[in-house]
């Protein structure tokens, strides 16, 4: 399992954003990885897509440390 990816999910725009400060991701090396959007979220059970967050759409960004070449 690689730790150079953090998705954040949260139930606001503004909660996803600070996270990114109050966990001092900066200080750790991440940076932002595209937008924050919102979505749905799903997960596979088997053969079969079930709703997490009871359907409620969510936002989400990722954030990626670089590592060195």
């Amino acid at each position: 399992m690689s730790e150079n990816r953090i998705t954040i999910i949260a139930e606001s725009f503004e909660a996803a954003a600070l996270e990114f400060h109050r966990g001092k991701l900066s200080s750790k090396g991440y940076r932002m990885d595209g937008k924050i959007t919102s979505q749905k979220f799903e997960y596979m059970d088997g053969p079969e897509r079930k709703d997490l967050f009871d359907g409620k759409p969510m936002y989400s960004v990722c954030f990626v440390k670089d590592t060195p070449n």
